[in-house]
């Protein structure tokens, strides 16, 4: 194995592991010294856990450690997001109840942007073929009561006509099962019967809430990723267990069934990052494939808020610049928010997920020209392979990283030199699509930025002008490989406070899969005026849903004593469409905190809409979901002050204005002509190592910092500031 070396016994190295369109990024903790090491590797797509698996023997080679060093691995995947989002989802089935056969033509009225785009909107393609849907007799009511009797020769029928067509993926959404499952748990069994090799998934174990539309798409998504995230998992699996003891490797076995797990990891615990800010074991994992496709982007967001709240920032938008796309969310009061409306490709996922959007404006989005002649960036993206024209790779178009390249606002190498591109290549592809466009070099390059920014800015607005926030509140964390290269045009286009860059800013989302707990989501609908309130039904409803919680955390090995249950519920005005959702306290449900849950629904129905009805006695409060979150939780690694410079000093005051600490001036490691503005052209720009720099220093822009993974373009009429973290404040002056 490539990392063999001299080994310190019993060491407890945890690993963060983030794989990207570009570049797998890693960061390691070791839990005795509390040391935090990074790295990256480009990433493989033709099979992610190559590049997943030369990250982790990187670190190890880094640390002179070996595979039974490590005492656990978390990872933050895209197999389920690539999946849909490539719209791949073939030869999936679809069985519900009968009657209901045309429910995903119907789906809902809903366009988009709102009608002023109803011209120009395309309803999208089905999840599901028309003539891939089969029905069954048998009916529950809302109530859980049953109607008419489970059709057994239907079942049979359904499940044998999917085996002849070689269909083997399946969804099952029968109507009301989140209030009774026994017809769809019979299906289940049918199909395991009549069709051993289905992957099957039933809407009562994937989303147990009411709205039948919602929860047959988030069944069926469910369905669709569960074979690939499968397959990838028990990969991972196995070659962790090659790295643990080596020479054990076994090869893989078909996926069958539907029904398996991934193969158990023998010394290295795996776990993968779910949407909702948690972590689960790779073999709860595949039965659950569904919550983690914005597995990724939300360990990037928790890493991020980590970071700014350390650094005294509790309001704060997040900035993930990636090869492909960039991934945006809010923060508040330290906190991600979280959403149960999201999507993904354009498909509705209505499970727990940190709220993020995201844009096709990373660093491999490729400039074009269009039909009319205007130039347009994205969100085609030349990825890993063959990458922009400086890759060298065999990329023939243009990129937003040939477009910095040009302008020199990144160096003509990444990873501290490991990567050299071909500046000339850039040169010839920017130089070819400005001629077309009948603009200089220079026009074209920035152009290209400008561009990119302002669809960066949009995603922005989006998760905070439209969730009716002042987004001159906030302060933004840039991060990911590309997420600081515009950070400056974005306050000036936004008006932001400033920026936050931290540390390894390319590895923020491989860090915060190293600060998340393992969580599990359960739902159930109880809908219930709040006036004649059950109580003891409820308080029945959420003891089911914690031993649900509570056993899942058994089955992760946490003992009982660290377990934590999180209660909420969805509350709305009765009559609509729409639930807010508020915290229950973790005492019992009596009548004042049962009004204390209606209290706090006002509250924050005020916030987000600007208005409650708390005092008309006309508008009735109503209980629609109750949620229970089982959490484990883990040791988080500790952000460590930086040094401050040796020979700072204090002068002495000669006036009665504060007194102001200076530093010695800094020196910049090089310079280079770096082009900020086109009419400005090039004008010759510090250039500064990060890790040279120290707490308290200072500087102006323009000035270029660079370090291994990422660069920070800091544009004229901005300042710089290093906190005590080491992370980069960068503010607009006066």
């Amino acid at each position: 194995m490539t990392t063999a070396q001299t080994s310190t016994p019993n060491r407890r190295i945890r690993v963060g592991i983030d794989t990207g369109g570009t570049f797998t990024d890693v960061v390691a903790f070791d839990e005795d010294t509390g040391e935090l090491v990074t790295t990256k590797t480009p990433s493989t797509p033709a099979n992610p856990a190559d590049g997943f698996i030369a990250g982790i023997e990187k670190i190890l080679g880094v640390l002179g450690a070996s595979g039974t060093d490590i005492t656990a691995v978390s990872h933050g995947t895209t197999v389920a997001t690539n999946k849909l989002l490539e719209g791949k989802v073939e030869r999936l089935g679809f069985i519900t109840t009968q009657g209901y056969e045309f429910m995903l033509e119907i789906a809902r009225q809903a366009v988009p942007d709102g009608y002023g785009n109803s011209y120009f909107w395309v309803k999208p393609p089905r999840i599901v073929e028309a003539d891939h849907v089969r029905t069954i007799g048998g009916r529950m009511d809302f109530e859980g009561n049953e109607l008419r009797p489970f059709d057994e020769a239907d079942a049979v029928a359904a499940a044998r006509w999917f085996r002849e067509r070689g269909i083997t993926t399946i969804g099952v959404c029968l109507l009301h099962s989140y209030a009774n499952d026994t017809h769809e748990l019979a299906m289940r069994e049918v199909l395991r019967r009549e069709h051993p090799e289905a992957v099957v998934s039933i809407s009562s174990q994937v989303l147990r809430e009411y709205r039948e539309y919602e929860r047959s798409m988030t069944t069926l998504v469910d369905a669709a990723v569960k074979p690939n995230v499968s397959r990838y998992v028990r990969n991972i699996s196995s070659r962790l267990r090659e790295l643990w003891e080596p020479g054990e490797r076994s090869e893989l076995d078909a996926v069958g069934g539907g029904h398996g797990g991934a193969e158990p990891t023998r010394g290295i615990p795996f776990y993968v990052m779910k949407s909702n800010g948690g972590v689960l074991s790779a073999d709860e994992v595949v039965h659950q494939p569904i919550t983690t496709v914005l597995s990724g982007p939300a360990a990037g967001a928790l890493g991020a808020a980590l970071i700014a709240r350390r650094a005294g920032f509790d309001k704060v938008l997040t900035c993930d610049g990636g090869g492909t796309s960039t991934d945006v969310s809010v923060v508040l009061d330290g906190d991600p928010t979280l959403t149960t409306e999201g999507t993904v490709g354009a498909y509705p996922s209505k499970i727990p997920m940190i709220d993020v959007v995201t844009v096709g404006a990373g660093g491999g989005s490729i400039a074009w020209v269009t039909p009319e002649g205007t130039l347009k960036v994205g969100p085609q993206s030349a990825g890993a392979d063959p990458g922009p024209l400086c890759y060298g790779k065999g990329g023939t178009e243009p990129t937003i990283t040939d477009a910095h390249v040009v302008l020199g606002r990144i160096p003509p190498h990444l990873l501290g030199g490991e990567i050299p591109l071909d500046v000339d290549a850039a040169r010839t592809g920017i130089r070819d699509l400005a001629a077309r466009l009948g603009l200089d070099e220079e026009r074209c390059a920035t152009g290209i930025l400008e561009i990119s920014a302002w669809n960066q800015a949009n995603a922005l607005r989006q998760v905070s002008v439209k969730r009716g926030l002042d987004v001159r509140d906030f302060m933004l964390t840039t991060f990911g490989g590309s997420g600081s290269l515009l950070a400056c045009r974005l306050v000036d286009i936004l008006d932001l406070a400033g920026v936050v860059v931290p540390q390894n800013p390319g590895n923020v989302s491989a860090f915060g899969l190293l600060t998340v707990d393992v969580k599990n989501d359960y739902v159930q609908t109880h809908v219930a005026r709040h006036a004649g309130l059950d109580r003891a039904a409820v308080e029945k409803v959420l003891d089911e849903l914690t031993a649900l919680a509570t056993a899942a955390l058994d089955t992760e090995g946490f003992p009982r004593e660290r377990h934590e249950h999180v209660r909420t519920a969805d509350l709305r005005y009765f009559g609509q469409a729409y639930e807010v959702r508020v915290p229950i306290g973790a005492g019992p449900l009596d009548e004042a905190a049962a009004d204390a849950v209606a209290q706090r629904f006002h509250d924050e129905h005020r916030q987000l809409y600007g208005y409650d009805f708390r005092d008309d006695p006309r508008q009735q409060v109503e209980w629609v979901n109750l949620r229970v979150t089982g959490i484990g939780p883990i040791t988080r690694p500790e952000l460590r002050e930086i040094a401050a410079r040796d020979d700072a000093h204090v002068p002495e005051s000669t006036n009665r204005s504060p007194q102001v600490r200076t530093q010695p001036a800094l020196a910049p490691r090089s310079a280079r002509p770096v082009c900020f503005e086109a009419d400005a052209g090039y004008v010759t720009t510090d250039v500064y190592w990060r890790p040279d720099l120290r707490a308290g220093d200072t500087f102006h822009g323009p000035a270029v910092i660079e370090e291994f993974g990422s660069t920070v373009p800091v544009h004229p009429g901005f300042s710089v500031r290093v906190d005590a973290f080491g992370n980069l404040v960068v503010t607009k002056e006066a």
